[in-house]
């Protein structure tokens, strides 16, 4: 019968090999196993062939006595895989950790900004500066479409020009998966979009050496990378005043609960934000659920 270590050193050479897991991912499915290792051996169990899912849920059962969820979690599926190899490899004639699941993660609620925190970002940039003028617009858009970051730093200038002309066309955006969505653009956005086409990116574009047709661009008029779009929002919100942690995707929270605070359909939101399921936006109904519960609390005089 194979011994654990050599079935766990075969498995890691196949992840390697065969599946190309980066190095980092492969270190960390070998403290995991290894663990698990340890585990079986403090138990007299050295070859795989002995493992049955008593001992496999003895391990899982011992982890969430110290360890978080999302560690519990990660070491399941470390040992999953590497059984579910086993198996196919003939090692074992079964997989014993095939109806071991790993723990529901806690689901932690997105954190909307206020409106008034959002505004005061978006005033932020100095639009009297090329440079502000640029930051402006990308606020604007993160906001004013609920967008990836990664979404809008992909946008060209054909892909917005026609909305600033003719804003209820909208604008096309590229999301997860090549599944593309047309969102509207609102006065705001557009303003800002259409004084960064005339008064900055003309001046950006001149420090590039070759013509790209990218909407926002960096200062040496490339495109402009997700990098520094959220460096761009780190600054905003500093020169805000908004103490609390903002990104890219602060913004895309902020926009669906605010659409949602405002009385918009949960469908119409799912389509703005291009989720694929209306599941995952529903987790934004609770976080307005969470904020009914604050101004009921705050306000009403038996709520307390």
């Amino acid at each position: 019968m194979t011994r654990l270590e050599d079935a766990r050193e075969d498995y890691l050479n196949h992840v390697r090999a065969e599946r190309g897991l980066s190095p980092n991912t492969v270190a960390a499915y070998r403290r995991d196993l290894a663990r698990y290792v340890e585990f079986l051996a403090e138990r007299g169990i050295a070859t795989v062939g002995e493992v049955t899912p008593v001992e496999v849920t003895g391990f899982v059962r011992e982890l969430a006595t110290t360890q978080a969820r999302s560690s519990v979690a990660r070491h399941v599926v470390s040992v999953r895989t590497f059984h579910q190899f086993c198996a196919e490899e003939g090692i074992t004639a079964s997989n014993p950790a095939a109806d071991v699941s790993p723990p529901k993660l806690e689901q932690r609620l997105p954190k909307a900004l206020s409106v008034d925190e959002v505004s005061r970002i978006l005033d932020a940039p100095d639009r009297t500066e090329i440079i502000g003028l640029r930051d402006a617009a990308l606020l604007e858009l993160l906001y004013g479409t609920g967008a990836r970051v990664s979404e809008i730093c992909a946008l060209d200038v054909d892909d917005v020009a026609h909305a600033v002309t003719a804003p209820e066309a909208g604008i096309k955006l590229l999301g997860k998966g090549g599944k593309e969505r047309v969102v509207p653009l609102g006065s705001y956005a557009i303003k800002a979009v259409a004084d960064y086409l005339v008064r900055a990116r003309p001046a950006l574009a001149e420090a590039g050496k070759k013509h790209t047709p990218a909407l926002l661009l960096n200062q040496r008029g490339a495109r402009l990378s997700r990098q520094s779009s959220w460096a761009i929002i780190q600054r905003a919100a500093q020169g805000a005043g908004v103490d609390a942690e903002v990104s890219p995707h602060s913004l895309r929270h902020s926009f669906a609960t605010h659409l949602l605070d405002g009385g918009a359909d949960l469908r119409v939101v799912q389509e703005l934000l291009g989720h694929s399921s209306v599941a995952t936006t529903q987790i934004y109904t609770l976080v307005t659920i969470e904020h009914l519960r604050e101004v009921h609390a705050a306000a009403h005089p038996r709520a307390r």
